[in-house]
C-alpha cells in the first residue's frame, strides 16, 4: 500500500463542532514553531490570558488554555475541586450533564443528580430544592449550553442559588463561549471551561478555563492529592501565572496556541456583543427557512441556543442518507442526534466563522434538495 500526503476536501462545517475555522487562524498555525519557554512565546501567552479574560468577561488571574480538548477542561475542574466525600449537585439535561456525574464519582464525590427532560433547560426550582435538602453540598455543576440538545440554561440564576448555599459552581461553557452572553464575574461563576473548536472557530484540542479566587483557594486547601498529574492545576499555576519567566510543566501545543491567540483576537476586534448578535441573526435566518420546510426545533424558542440548533427529522426521512447526501454532494456537514435524540434529530451548528448568511442559505437549499 502506498500512503500519500493527506489532503482533505474543503467542507462547510455546520455540525456541533468543529466549526468552520477563520482563514487567518489557519494561517496562524503555519507560523514558525518556537520553544514553549521562549521569551517571545511567553509574551504571547500573557496576551492570550488577557484575551481569554475578555472572552470570559472575568478578571480571574487563573485564566488559561488547557493543552487538551474541552473534555479535559471538564475533567480539570472536577479532579481539582472535588475531593473524596464531597457532595456535588449535578444537573443533567443531556449527554454532558451525565459526563459531569461520571466525573464526580470517579473523583470519589457523591453526586446528587437533578434530571430534566432532554431539550429542556436545567430547572432552577429543582436546583433550589436539592440545595435545601442537601445542606452539606460543596459544589453545583451544570451545562450552560447543552451541545447534545441545543438548550440554554440560566447560569446566572443557578449561580445565585449556589452562592446562597455557600457552594462553588462548575460550568460547562464549551458551546456558549463567544456565542451567547457568558458573564463569569457578574454572575459569580467559579470554574468555567470551554473548547476552542466551537464559537471561537479555532482548531480543536484546547480548552479555555477560568477559576475564581474561591476555586483556587479550594485547590490550595485540598487535603488529598489531585488524582490526575497532568490536570493538577496547582502544578500548572507556575506555568501560566505571573509575568515573564515560566516554570516547566509540559510542552505546550505551540502552534495551536498561536491559532487560539488569533481566534480570540478576532473575537476582541469584532466585539463580544456584536458576535452574540451575529449568532442570533444567523439563527433567525435558519429558523425562518426551516419553518418553510416544515422542520421543527427540539427546544422551545425561549430556551434555544442560536449557535446549536437541534431539529426533529421529518417522518419517513432517512437520517444517515440525508447527512451523507449533504456531505458527498455539497461538502456540507450537519450533525446527528446524540443519546436520546439519536436517529430523531439533526444538530445544525452556526458557530463562530460558520455563523454567516451564506452558510445558512447553503444549508437550507441543500436540505430542501435532499428532502425533495
Amino acid at each position: 500500500m502506498t500512503i500519500q500526503s493527506f489532503n482533505p476536501p474543503h467542507r462547510t462545517l455546520m455540525g456541533p463542532g468543529p466549526s468552520d475555522i477563520y482563514p487567518q487562524v489557519l494561517q496562524a498555525l503555519s507560523r514558525p514553531t518556537i520553544g514553549h519557554l521562549d521569551p517571545l512565546f511567553i509574551g504571547m501567552m500573557d496576551e492570550l490570558k488577557q484575551l481569554l479574560q475578555y472572552a470570559f468577561q472575568t478578571e480571574n488571574t487563573f485564566t488559561i488554555a488547557v493543552s487538551a480538548p474541552g473534555s479535559a477542561g471538564m475533567e480539570a475542574c472536577f479532579v481539582n475541586l472535588v475531593e473524596p466525600g464531597d457532595k456535588v449537585v449535578v444537573c443533567r439535561n443531556g449527554v454532558f450533564g451525565e459526563r459531569m456525574r461520571q466525573n464526580v464519582e470517579r473523583c470519589g464525590g457523591v453526586a446528587v443528580v437533578i434530571d430534566d427532560e432532554w431539550g429542556k433547560p436545567v430547572s432552577v426550582d429543582k436546583v433550589a430544592k436539592a440545595l435545601e435538602e442537601h445542606s452539606d453540598t460543596k459544589l453545583v455543576a451544570f451545562v450552560h449550553a447543552e451541545t447534545s440538545t441545543g438548550a440554554l440554561s440560566d447560569a446566572q440564576a443557578i449561580a445565585a442559588l449556589a452562592q446562597k448555599h455557600n457552594c462553588l459552581t462548575i460550568v460547562d461553557a464549551v458551546t456558549s463561549l463567544g456565542g451567547v452572553p457568558l458573564l463569569v464575574d457578574e454572575w459569580g461563576l467559579d470554574a468555567v471551561y470551554s473548547g476552542s473548536q466551537k464559537c471561537l472557530s479555532c482548531v480543536p484540542g484546547l480548552s479555555p478555563l477560568t477559576f475564581s479566587s474561591k476555586a483556587v483557594g479550594k485547590i490550595q486547601a485540598r487535603t488529598t492529592p489531585v488524582q490526575s498529574w497532568f490536570l493538577d492545576q496547582s502544578l500548572v499555576l507556575g506555568y501560566w501565572s505571573g509575568e515573564g519567566k515560566r516554570s516547566y510543566h509540559h510542552t505546550a501545543p505551540v502552534n495551536s496556541l498561536y491559532a487560539l491567540h488569533e481566534a480570540l483576537l478576532r473575537l476582541k476586534n469584532e466585539g463580544l456583543e456584536q458576535a452574540w448578535q451575529r449568532h442570533a441573526a444567523a439563527h433567525e435566518q435558519l429558523k425562518a427557512g426551516l419553518e418553510q420546510l416544515g422542520i421543527e426545533f427540539v427546544v422551545d424558542e425561549k430556551d434555544r441556543l442560536p449557535q446549536l440548533n437541534a431539529v426533529y427529522i421529518p417522518d419517513g426521512v432517512d437520517d444517515a442518507a440525508v447527512r451523507q447526501h449533504l456531505l458527498e454532494t455539497y461538502n456540507l456537514e450537519i450533525g446527528a442526534g446524540l443519546g436520546a435524540l439519536a436517529g430523531k434529530a439533526w444538530r445544525i451548528g452556526l458557530m463562530g466563522y460558520g455563523a454567516r448568511a451564506e452558510n445558512v442559505a447553503l444549508c437550507l437549499k441543500t436540505l430542501e434538495s435532499a428532502l425533495r
